[in-house]
């Protein structure tokens, strides 16, 4: 999917939500773990109550590498669910890659070709030649961790060299890489006070923002100093939204809390 197409479907649902499918079995309703796959039948039910309020889906693998196989065959499951039945919906295999060139290529058949993700979050530390392999593939869009939402963001990424946060260098170093084009950035909601300055060295790039309701980042904030003349953002929301509810409702639970989410978004695009 190429970022005209997203840009359309925020247009057409009034809507910049993506949703996070991060699926702990520990916190699903029960009486799902009766199904052959309780991953697969919470993330069915999901997205059938909210496909219409968003714009994306993004499962973290970890969620399903934690149950092996079976985790796996679920995460593979999910993505052919989306793309057979909603392929207007673009999709997020949030994994932080980041290894050597070649390691990096293998990386990216996998969720690009394998799995048909449409994009895949990717981690900078180890430069270039770890992140233009994912850059290579058309149509695919590789988002790069810029400023996190966690307390170890701090840790490095606001740290000055040469009078300059890491942060900003990383994201004006990507900006000559091969194929920077299909480049997307992560950007904290936690960190939205920093959204200004990331404005003036990637104007036009999307902005994947994770952090908004569990984690306490505020959507006035980040679009009052992230959005772009295209918008140029997906917030996330996964635990505020898929555990609204651990009983019968919890699909109509997530939904109404999706819908507050879009709502919110429809009348700051007004």
């Amino acid at each position: 999917m190429t970022t005209q197409q997203l840009t359309e479907q925020i247009q057409k649902k009034k809507s910049f939500l993506c949703i996070g499918l991060d699926v702990d079995l520990n916190k699903i309703p029960q009486h799902l773990l009766n199904e052959e796959d309780p991953i697969f039948a919470f993330n069915k039910a999901i997205i059938d109550a909210t496909h219409q309020l968003c714009v994306a889906y993004k499962p973290n693998t970890a969620f399903y590498e934690a149950y092996g196989i079976k985790g796996w065959k679920a995460l593979e499951k999910t993505i052919d669910y989306l793309n057979t039945n909603h392929p207007e919906i673009f999709t997020i295999a949030d994994a932080k890659r980041g290894d050597i060139g070649n390691t990096s290529s293998m990386y990216a058949k996998a969720f690009f070709e394998d799995l048909g993700f449409d994009s895949v979050t990717v981690a900078p530390y180890m430069g270039k030649d770890s992140v233009e392999p994912f850059l290579e593939f058309e149509d695919k869009q590789t988002i790069l961790l810029a400023l996190t939402s966690n307390q170890g963001a701090f840790d490095f990424q606001t740290k000055t060299i040469d009078n300059r946060e890491l942060y900003k260098q990383v994201l004006e170093t990507s900006k000559a890489w091969k194929n920077s084009h299909n480049l997307m950035y992560v950007v904290g909601a936690t960190k939205a006070e920093y959204l200004a300055d990331i404005r003036q060295i990637i104007p036009d790039s999307f902005l994947l923002v994770p952090g908004v309701g569990a984690q306490g980042g505020n959507l006035q904030d980040v679009c009052k100093y992230g959005m772009n003349d295209t918008v140029g953002l997906l917030i996330n929301s996964s635990r505020g939204i898929i555990y609204a509810s651990n009983q019968q409702d919890f699909a109509q639970a997530a939904a109404l809390k999706a819908k507050e989410l879009q709502q919110e978004m429809e009348a700051i695009l007004k």
